[in-house]
């Protein structure tokens, strides 16, 4: 069904002020040193004219993975687009950092009960990444077999190293999870034997630690990927719980001491292709890609956690530090166009629920990331971002426009401080044609895929968006229209700055 908006910006009410650095993004621990991450798909399977094979679970994760060297921290390409975005936080972390050795003194080799070395020049080389696309850094430390046993405390013997380093170097650590996705616990490197008891045990050691030695340091937690939150039914977090033991939020938190600064966690919208047949009741076909159930999970998560949030941090932020497609490393259109919608949606769902920081998965790897990996050629969903920062204000408003196919409107201020509102108003529908009645003139951009919606690359006002001579970044310009009826089309993504 056709939808008609008339937009009234008079009639807007605010709801909040956000963190400025809502658009922030994930280095993983795996691309600073090198390590193992999501398999990459085949073009043929981007296009969706090949499909992707089950997994065979007997090898465990190593069959969705695959090895990944370092990737450059010191490209200019690479550092361009990632300051482009603006002032972001830069978190590194991820399963891999979990059972990291911080090989600072130049052994070569991790000692027993760790998968790897961080070696100072990849770290350095990260500090001065941040330092250039002025940046915050946010890390979450190792506890694995290698640091202690389960039965002995956390102790802070490698913690403190990276910590110092950062500081006598001038990147501080301005933020810290102590460990990636709690909850799953055995599959995220704990000590062997560990269990939810001993987490809240070296969690408020941690916290007690950072706020004693570096209380500038903003503590996060718990960082969970918690099924039980995020989906409807038991057959999603049953599917987890056959390739890995599972915790809730509430076992790793009842009892801990130490409050938190800000509660995190992880979000994603179901599964990909690659974990479908296990767990078919969390996979979304392509066809549902702009389904309100699909598009409606980024707020539909953000209100499960918000009352775990008040409980356990009343009064702070809400950061989600993992997101992205799907899990698993994103479906086969995560790299194209068709991924835009998602992404706009759900920075704009989140601010209308709540004030936080989404730390998109990752900046530059895996079929997910912004940038794609070792090129570091931006993806549609990168210039999405790009423009949402360069457009959209810190103050968010109430349109009175209900979700509906067709029709999901959201407004801002203006991120230029002059006076008005930007509207976002996304299309939904797959063949319908929105009509936008605008009160009087406007800039517009509007965002569509070059010719289908799972394009390698997006158009702005029907201008292909790709990367100029020496790295230039394409004239992102609106269209100037009176007052009237705009028309959106179908699967399109348009701001209008009035």
């Amino acid at each position: 069904m056709a939808q008609h908006v008339k937009l009234n910006p008079a009639a807007l009410e605010e709801l909040r002020t956000i963190n400025p650095r809502l658009v922030s993004y994930n280095v993983e621990m795996t691309e600073v040193t090198g390590g193992t991450f999501w398999k990459a798909y085949t073009d043929a399977q981007i296009d969706g004219t090949e499909q992707v094979p089950p997994p065979d679970f007997s090898k465990g994760m190593a069959a969705m993975h695959q090895w990944y060297d370092p990737i450059d921290t010191t490209n200019p390409r690479l550092r361009k687009l990632a300051k482009a975005l603006g002032s972001a936080w830069v978190r590194v972390s991820g399963t891999w950092a979990t059972k990291t050795y911080y090989d600072f003194e130049g052994k070569g080799t991790a000692p027993e009960g760790y998968q790897n070395c961080l070696s100072k020049q990849q770290w350095l080389n990260l500090l001065d990444f941040v330092k250039a696309v002025d940046g915050k850094l946010l890390i979450s430390v190792a506890n694995c077999q290698g640091l202690h046993s389960a039965d002995e405390p956390w102790n802070p013997s490698q913690a403190e190293q990276i910590f110092r380093l950062s500081t006598e170097y001038g990147v501080p650590i301005e933020a810290v999870e102590f460990t990636n996705e709690p909850n799953m616990m055995e599959m995220t490197g704990f000590p062997k034997g560990y269990t939810p008891e001993h987490f809240r045990r070296d969690q408020d050691l941690f916290h007690k630690w950072v706020r004693t030695n570096y209380p500038d340091c903003l503590v996060v937690g718990p960082c969970t990927c918690d099924p039980s939150a995020m989906m409807d039914g038991d057959s999603t977090s049953a599917g987890i719980a056959n390739v890995m033991p599972t915790c809730t939020t509430a076992q790793l938190m009842d009892g801990c001491t130490e409050k938190l600064d800000v509660f995190s966690y992880h979000y994603y919208n179901g599964v990909s292709e690659r974990m479908a047949a296990m767990m078919p009741a969390a996979y979304s076909p392509e066809s549902e890609a702009m389904s309100e159930g699909y598009l409606g999970m980024a707020g539909k998560c953000a209100r499960a956690f918000a009352p775990q949030r008040d409980k356990y941090c009343p009064g702070g932020e809400m950061w989600v530090t993992e997101s992205g497609d799907a899990g698993a490393g994103g479906h086969t259109w995560a790299s194209t166009y068709l991924e835009v919608p998602r992404t706009l949606n759900e920075f704009a769902h989140f601010t209308t629920i709540t004030n936080g920081v989404i730390f998109h998965n990752t900046l530059a790897s895996s079929d997910y990331g912004y940038l794609k990996h070792g090129t570091f050629v931006p993806r549609p969903s990168y210039f999405a971002a790009l423009l949402w920062t360069r457009l959209m204000g810190t103050t968010v408003y109430a349109t009175a426009e209900p979700l509906r196919e067709g029709a999901h409107v959201y407004a801002h201020s203006r991120k230029d401080g002059k006076e008005g509102v930007v509207y976002l108003v996304i299309n939904t529908s797959w063949t319908e044609t929105t009509t936008v009645e605008l009160p009087k003139a406007a800039e517009v951009y509007a965002l569509t895929g070059n010719g289908k919606m799972r394009s390698r690359t997006m158009l702005l006002n029907g201008t292909e968006l790709v990367l100029g001579e020496g790295d230039a970044l394409p004239e992102m310009t609106g269209k100037a229209v009176e007052a009237g009826v705009l028309e959106v089309a179908p699967g399109s993504c348009t701001f209008i700055v009035m």
